[in-house]
């Protein structure tokens, strides 16, 4: 199944919303000098709120800021006069404030601002400030009011008058709504109108209630009470609304008649834009149907809805067209009656062409041009600066032609703000346009290098919003390239936006867009980016699941690699909570354990910043059905019943059954038991009964998922007793012992009983026709006959009885008397050796009257004595083998082989064994041993391979030797097979390998005189380099390697220790001079051939330590310098002669001042330690 798909593109929506301003006028910026323009102001019919301040709104913008000040009632009006009026800072909106107190109906009036800078003036609109009023209702009495029953009324609301007008609705006294239908309804006016009064309305009385808007108060109006005056008591027929009602309460039945409007023609009148409501109200009985036709023509299509139960037509936003003659036919069974309305559509003034923002350069011509439409066609009339055009200073380079203004050779210093004002006797309209005179080079108001995405195949636009005086000319470039983009995929509009119909890949890159006029030039460039679009390539379908399954809906999403894509699921178009049972995935979603609640409509929603795809399916979750209700028995009878239910919701899966169930309160009450089934399609069965059963009965739905919960009992229906018909089944007699015989039977249910007190005859005799017949009566199931023979057949009848009488003649039945063990053994047991696991066995027969009973088997009793093997233990569990029925031969197998065993022969009966026969001894021979225990296979490295292995466990003979059978094998090729015969106390073997690579298998078989045993199969493991790491892993693993190793590392840092201490209690080293460069001569240290680099330093370092050592040629050695032996080495390689001193070669410094600066860039450290042992 297809899932449903609904693709939404945003840049689409953004284009749409966009494309209202492809044709807007150019706006000056606001950093040019500009006139005034209102751009924020109060509606004109403006109704506040008693309580609350008032705020009369009015916002411009220009440049220089504009000042405000405003009039009212055609006056100006002083702001700072008033001290609970103010104004906005940088705003012309007044606050009215009254917190301090005041009247705002004190503030009631019509005001108009006006916005003013150094090149005009703009006007607001008049506004009209009314306060909302919620007048009391007038006190008024009401009296009751009689009318006949069938006779025409018209409760009257007339509601006080409120600002605006309140909403009206019926009640009673007591809050409950009004009924309203064709017969009772509320006209648009608020009056209830009753088409014929009934007896029924006299019930309740009816209060007119007026909820007001602002104050959210309602008004009610003291209610009125009805007296009917009826020709028969309502109680004697029913209240409904038919003609036999009327007829039977002796109610005349009458035309219709028109309550509202009067007559037979009406005439109204509409504003053009308006909702216009035409409403026919007529009385009559019964009450009459009405319906709305157009002289001419057909109702107006698309705006056309009736109300109030096809009384009132209402036609929305009603046009010229719309006027003309609309009648109602009101009509029931005894005639019908029209009314004309005839509809008259006037009109405010509204816009042909309004005036729009005129910029000219000097020496430029133009025009203002103000036209609008209405009935009676509206007047024109021409302001500048909030003054009439006539009394305003002439300008020679203007001339007024009607609704037009004409500039001609404009000049700086010609600016100012027109207004525009259209009127007629139903309302008026103004409009501001300011022509600015200005001299402007181009300039782009766009930011710069804007970056634009788009997905393919959608309609875009590029926008370059620009100015300049004169108006400048505005091309649009791509790539760089010289040819001007307006034609074919683009379309280039007036305010600087290219449109692109449909964009492609192809469409990528650079825009620039250049603005030009005389003055000079601008432009600015725009970089497109065309994405691939989201889609949805696999997307949740339609599916059925049923209650507590795992369900899987797929969502795989493709998009534009640059973009990020957003998978979220709706379900029921609202967001999915996903719980602890769902599981949002990347390419679907996941439900475990689907429950009813999950069932509905699933929507996964793949969005980007650019666009989104949406892909719909439906669940389906099928449950158990609901329980069926309301059971109901009928046609009672004295052996059926019927029973009627109503079904239960089948929860998207049909019902397939209904099993009727039934519970008894005698023999097991509370226990229900099936009693039949019916097909899902039926909701009524004829129920069989029994008698003398207290019946309640209930019903289980059952579908395709399981069954429903059972349903609500029925009423009980007793049935009347009778005697049984059947007699208790299942009759058996046997002994529990040696002398008695029990006989057993199925007992009858409750609804086998038929009547109380049920009993049980029990008769029985030896099966003997001179036999005579024992009885005894119970209750139970179960009756026990002492004192028997040992295993004698009897005849057995068992009977139903109860407090109505006897179940038929039962049948008869043969059961026997108790058994007791055999008292013989079989004899002439012989034992034939088949092979060195089976043996042959047979025996004589026991004679039938020594077995007491009924002969079951035959059985051998044998165990393992010993093996024939020395000092190999062996298990001398004993076993048996059955050989059923009346037989004298058998084979004992599955024995081991070379061991001595032992065997007995006993017969069984029911009761158990008789006496065992003599023991018989017997062995078997030798046989192929088992396989070895194991077979370890080691390699020590790649030339050899290690075998070992044990003797089998079960040797099954004398071990005469093992067979050794292996083969290379690399992938799918073998080598050969080689062969070796190893002696029986060999458990050890090395195979020389032919090469590194292969891996062996080896086959290893035990040997005695009769032939090879089970084989044991392993190989080599795979490769040898694995099998070496691995033996590395281990020891590196092993806990003397790691103790090991802790040690050499605690060696180590002690060594380290050591030396440092050494170190650091300085010394000479002897030196060989190997340097071409030879020692100072002047060096006292020179002549025993070493260099001490201490005599370096100053006298007072040069003293040396009391406890000084000395070296091993008997020089004292002073105190060791910080210094590490590496800063004076040239990079020779040192060593250590035989005495363990260090021999290495070191330049001497010249500059004593060298030497010292070098001896003082080192601290000592116990890395500079470690260093100088390098």
């Amino acid at each position: 199944m297809i899932p449903r798909r609904a693709r939404i593109s945003c840049a689409g929506i953004a284009f749409a919303l966009c494309l209202q301003h492809l044709v807007s006028a150019i706006e000056v910026p606001l950093d040019l000098p500009q006139p005034p323009t209102i751009t924020k102001q109060s509606i004109k019919d403006y109704i506040v709120d008693p309580r609350d301040n008032i705020f009369i709104e009015c916002e411009a913008k220009g440049n220089p800021v504009p000042t405000f000040s405003w009039t009212r009632n055609g006056k100006f009006f002083n702001v700072a006069k008033d001290p609970k009026v103010s104004m906005r800072r940088r705003s012309g909106t007044l606050v009215i404030d009254f917190h301090s107190g005041g009247r705002p109906e004190d503030y009631e009036g019509e005001y108009q601002c006006f916005a003013r800078n150094d090149f005009g003036t703009a006007l607001s609109s008049k506004i009209h400030l009314q306060v909302s009023k919620s007048p009391l209702w007038p006190k008024e009495k009401v009296d009751v009011i009689e009318v006949d029953e069938g006779a025409p009324l018209s409760l009257q609301c007339n509601p006080p008058p409120g600002l605006p007008e309140p909403v009206i609705f019926w009640m009673s006294s007591s809050m409950e709504p009004i009924p309203q239908d064709k017969r009772v309804s509320q006209g648009h006016k608020g009056d209830l109108y009753f088409s014929n009064v009934l007896a029924q309305d006299a019930l309740t009385d009816y209060s007119c209630n007026a909820r007001f808007h602002f104050t959210h108060t309602i008004q009610q109006k003291n209610p009125y009470t009805l007296k009917v005056k009826t020709k028969k008591s309502h109680n004697e027929t029913s209240l409904g609304n038919s003609p036999a009602m009327y007829r039977a309460r002796g109610i005349t039945e009458t035309t219709p008649s028109f309550m509202y409007p009067y007559g037979t023609s009406s005439s109204q009148m509409v504003l053009r834009g308006m909702d216009l409501l035409l409403e026919c109200i007529a009385s009559g009985v019964p009450a009459p149907d009405i319906m709305w036709y157009k002289k001419g023509g057909e109702l107006p299509p698309g705006k056309t809805k009736m109300e109030n139960f096809n009384k009132a037509l209402r036609i929305s936003n009603v046009s010229e067209e719309d006027s003309g003659e609309y009648s109602c036919l009101a009509s029931n069974k005894m005639g019908s009656i029209r009314h004309t309305i005839s509809v008259r559509v006037k009109a405010a003034p509204y816009w042909l062409d309004q005036p729009e923002n005129l910029i000219l350069a000097p020496g430029e011509d133009g025009r203002l041009v103000c036209r609008a439409n209405g009935n009676p066609k509206p007047t024109i009339q021409w302001l500048v600066n909030g003054e009439p055009i006539e009394s305003s200073p002439p300008n020679p380079s203007r001339e007024v032609a009607g609704d037009t203004i004409v500039f001609r050779d404009t000049q700086i210093g010609s600016s100012a703000v027109y207004q525009c004002n259209a009127s007629n006797e139903h309302g008026y309209l103004l409009a501001n346009a300011f022509v600015s005179v200005l001299d402007v080079p181009p300039r782009i108001l766009a930011p710069r290098n804007q970056l634009i995405r788009v997905i393919e195949n959608n309609r875009t636009r590029l926008d370059c919003p620009f100015f300049g005086s004169p108006i400048p000319t505005l091309r649009w470039f791509k790539n760089g390239q010289g040819n001007t983009l307006d034609g074919g995929n683009y379309k280039a509009h007036e305010n600087g936006s290219l449109e692109m119909f449909m964009a492609r890949k192809e469409d990528q890159g650079i825009y620039t867009c250049v603005a030009t006029n005389i003055l000079g030039k601008a432009e600015a460039q725009v970089r497109l980016e065309v994405k691939d679009p989201t889609r949805i390539v696999r997307g949740p379908e339609d599916q059925v699941v049923k209650r507590g399954k795992i369900l899987q809906l797929p969502c795989r999403v493709k998009h534009d690699p640059t973009l990020r894509v957003l998978v979220t699921w709706l379900k029921d178009n609202a967001p999915l909570y996903l719980g602890t049972r769902m599981k949002k995935e990347e390419e679907g979603l996941t439900i475990f354990g689907v429950t009813e609640r999950d069932q509905g409509d699933y929507t996964c929603v793949a969005s980007t910043e650019l666009d989104k795809d949406a892909a719909k399916a439906y669940l389906t979750v099928l449950e158990r059905p609901d329980q069926p209700r309301d059971l109901e028995l009928s046609d009672l009878a004295e052996r059926s019943v019927r029973l009627t239910w109503i079904p239960g919701d089948d929860k998207n899966s049909p019902i397939t059954d209904y099993v009727v169930q039934f519970e008894e309160d005698r023999m097991q009450p509370g226990v229900w038991h099936d009693h039949s089934r019916y097909p899902g399609s039926v909701n009524s069965a004829l129920l069989s009964l029994s008698p003398y059963v207290n019946y309640q009965f209930r019903v289980i739905a059952v579908n395709d998922v399981g069954s429903s919960v059972p349903s609500l009992p029925s009423e009980r229906y007793q049935t009347n007793g009778a005697r049984p018909e059947i007699n208790p089944t299942g009759v058996q007699g046997a002994g529990t012992q040696k002398n008695n015989m029990e006989i057993t039977w199925t007992p009858l249910n409750a609804t086998q009983a038929y009547g109380p007190n049920l009993r049980y005859i029990v008769r029985w005799r030896r099966r003997d026709p001179r036999g005579s017949w024992h009885n005894e009566t119970v209750r139970s199931a179960r009756h026990v006959v002492w004192n028997t023979p040992i295993y004698v057949p009897y005849e057995i009848k068992v009977q139903a009885e109860n407090d109505f009488g006897r179940a038929p003649e039962p049948d008869t039945y043969i059961g026997y008397s108790g058994e007791d063990y055999p008292k013989a053994a079989p004899t002439d047991v012989r034992i034939r050796v088949l092979n060195s696991t089976a043996i042959a066995l047979t025996w004589t027969r026991v004679h039938l009257d020594t077995i007491q009973g009924q002969l079951k088997e035959y059985r051998a009793y044998f165990w393992r004595d010993s093996s024939l093997l020395k000092n190999l233990w062996v298990s001398k569990k004993r076993q048996f083998v059955s050989f059923p029925g009346d037989r004298n031969r058998g084979t004992v197998s599955r024995l081991f082989p070379y061991s001595n065993y032992k065997l007995e022969m006993v017969v069984t009966n029911g009761r158990g064994d008789g006496p065992r026969s003599e023991t018989k001894e017997f062995p078997t021979p030798e046989g192929v041993p088992s396989s070895p225990r194991y077979l370890r296979i080691r390699q020590p490295n790649l030339e050899i391979i290690n075998l070992e292995w044990d003797h089998p466990e079960h040797p099954n003979g004398i071990i005469t030797g093992y067979t050794l059978r292996y083969q290379p094998f690399n992938g799918t090729r073998t080598g050969r097979t080689v062969v070796e015969n190893l002696s029986p106390n060999q458990t050890k073997f090395t195979v020389q390998r032919s090469d590194p690579i292969s891996r062996y298998r080896f086959v290893l078989r035990a040997r005695t005189q009769v032939g090879e045993g089970e084989p044991l199969t392993e190989e080599s493991p795979a490769l040898l380099d694995e099998a070496y790491t691995k033996n590395q892993v281990d020891i590196a693993t092993q806990g003397w390697f790691i103790g090991l190793m802790c040690a050499i590392a605690l060696l180590v840092l002690i060594l380290l220790i050591v030396c440092f201490i050494k170190r650091s209690r300085g010394g000479k080293y002897p030196v060989r001079d190997n340097k071409d460069e030879h020692l100072n001569p002047e060096d006292k240290n020179v002549e025993d051939g070493s260099f001490d680099y201490r005599s370096l330093e100053s006298d007072e370092d040069n003293k040396p330590l009391p406890n000084s050592q000395t070296s091993l040629d008997g020089t004292i050695k002073q105190q060791e310098s910080d210094d590490s032996l590496v800063d004076y080495g040239e990079g020779g390689e040192g060593q250590f002669n035989e005495d363990g001193s260090f021999i290495g070669q070191y330049t001497v410094k010249k500059d004593k001042e060298e030497t010292e600066g070098n001896e003082s860039s080192e601290a000592t450290s116990p890395v500079n330690a470690i260093y100088s042992l390098a």
